[in-house]
């Protein structure tokens, strides 16, 4: 007899319809799985003998054939374990055909017949949706990732025998619902807050104006003046989640098997801090079974990485891609996967290898040859992609302990989606934008008016920095954000640029200890 059901693989961020079809033939017993199944897949046929004996069931001692299809699609995983033995079961009788029809399943089975959980669930949940599935059977235990699929009904399964009752009618499980706003609601923490931060107040307005416009951002400075102190309260700061980034955010997660326990939804701004040991496939993604890296971890967040140049340099150059494209491509022999990338970099660095280059206090002991290679491993594009260049002055002890605490990041956060929720007005009828960092050089023209006196000041900017045409509208779009923080506090709206937010804008390309 053959029975077939339906699965799912995952492919990158996105799931892939996949038909497990399983016939039962005469002749001597065998089991055989097609399909270009990998290592995981093959050794199915062990787990799904011993879960089926172990539930109660007896085995089909007939010649059983697995095809896996399409069969051009490379299949990785266990969470195919469960289809195979519900259709073995089907073929056998035990589960009528049409209770497959229209069902998606997945889960990985124990010996003892338990289903486990899976990572990616809910990519698969969002493929079968859009297949036309009408219900889905998922391991209990991402039942409640599940559910946050809408157009599907979702049963979560804790047994093979619990599945096979379900499907034959001789058991009810209740479809799983999941409250997103419940769930919203209960992880709204803005975490660190900027009250706790005396001083630097220059370096708190360049964070909201990086926040603001969604621009990358590079700290300078000697050790202690608080680089990662500040920005680890960036994300503080930051909008809230939209339903749709906490999917996309969320979808990364789960298929990086890092959903939180407590939460089937991503409901903050990740905020990735990598140590400057990590590999290019750590921070990029890959592996022989390709992976998110931490850029793309960090999607929709902040990406962090202190003591920039410590970190490899071939590392380094592999994240002008993402920081371009907003995404990641991982091409293989066989296939060529994308994951989403869109953060925002922060990065933090010392002026030379000491750390007290230009310190008033404390000398230098570092020799130019040293400046100099510490310097260089940070290449001139990489340093281009960076839109703001902030020193971050020490603080004497006097005014850390006499000056008030700062502004609370509930008030900084409040200027900063205001100012949002003007670009996303501005930019309401081009949905591949978010914030003003995203323009290209069209928009940058459109949005960016700039009258003589501007682009004057700019030009001369230009001329005596040395600075590229990359770093020419980077600063333009620096300007716009500052233009719409002007218009958040006085309430008017700000059409055009003018010279103070052109100028307000050089001055974060420019540092004094360039690099």
């Amino acid at each position: 007899m053959l029975a077939k059901v339906l699965s799912a693989t995952l492919a990158g961020v996105d799931a892939l319809m996949v038909q497990v079809e399983v016939d039962l033939a005469l002749g001597l017993p065998s089991f055989a799985t097609v399909g270009l199944a990998e290592g995981a897949v093959r050794e199915a046929k062990d787990r799904v003998r011993a879960a089926i004996k172990n539930s109660g069931y007896e085995f089909p001692l007939r010649r059983i054939t697995v095809n896996l299809a399409p069969a051009a699609l490379r299949k990785e995983g266990t969470g195919y374990d469960l289809p195979i033995a519900l259709g073995i079961l089907a073929a056998a009788g035990l589960v009528p055909e049409e209770a497959l029809t229209d069902t998606m399943i997945c889960g990985e089975l124990s010996l003892d017949g338990a289903v486990k959980m899976l990572p990616g669930v809910l990519s698969m949940v969002l493929a079968a949706r859009d297949y036309g599935c009408r219900r889905v059977l998922v391991p209990g235990g991402n039942a409640e990732e599940a559910a946050l699929v809408d157009g599907v009904s979702v049963h979560g399964v804790e047994r093979l025998e619990q599945a096979l009752d379900f499907l034959a009618g001789r058991e009810e499980i209740a479809p799983e619902h999941t409250d997103i706003n419940a769930v919203f609601a209960a992880n709204q923490l803005l975490g660190p807050d900027f009250a706790e931060v005396h001083g630097q107040e220059a370096v708190k307005r360049a964070l909201e104006i990086a926040a603001a416009g969604g621009h990358n951002l590079l700290l300078c400075g000697v050790p202690g003046t608080g680089k990662t102190m500040l920005a680890r309260r960036l994300p503080s700061i930051l909008p809230a989640l939209t339903l749709d980034e906490a999917y996309e955010t969320s979808r990364v997660y789960s298929c990086a098997g890092l959903l939180p326990a407590d939460s089937p939804l991503l409901t903050r701004r990740p905020f990735r801090s990598p140590h400057h040991t990590v590999s290019d496939a750590g921070l990029i993604g890959g592996g022989h079974v390709p992976r998110p890296g931490e850029v793309s971890l960090a999607h929709n967040g902040v990406l962090f990485l202190d003591e920039l140049p410590e970190f490899k340099k071939q590392v380094l150059e592999v994240l002008r891609q993402p920081l371009e494209d907003g995404s990641v491509t991982i091409a293989r022999a066989s296939s060529s996967l994308r994951f989403p990338a869109r953060f925002m970099l922060v990065a933090a660095m010392n002026p030379c290898p000491c750390g007290y280059l230009g310190d008033v206090v404390r000398p230098c002991t570092c020799s130019p040859p040293q400046v100099q290679r510490y310097r260089s491993r940070l290449s001139g594009p990489l340093l281009d992609r960076i839109d703001m260049h902030v020193e971050v002055p020490p603080v004497p002890v006097k005014e850390l302990l006499e000056r008030p605490a700062g502004e609370a990041s509930t008030s900084i956060r409040d200027r900063v989606q205001a100012a949002r929720q003007m670009q996303a007005e501005r930019f309401a009828r081009q949905p591949h934008l978010y914030c003003n960092a995203q323009m290209g050089t069209r928009e940058v023209r459109r949005y960016c008016p700039l009258d003589a006196a501007c682009a004057r000041l700019l030009d001369q900017a230009i001329s005596r920095l040395g600075l590229s045409a990359r770093a020419y509208y980077r600063i333009v779009k620096i300007a716009r954000t500052i233009a719409d923080l002007e218009g958040v506090s006085t309430r008017i709206p700000v059409s055009s640029l003018k010279q103070q937010h052109v100028a307000e804008a050089i001055q974060y390309r420019r540092m004094q200890y360039e690099v």
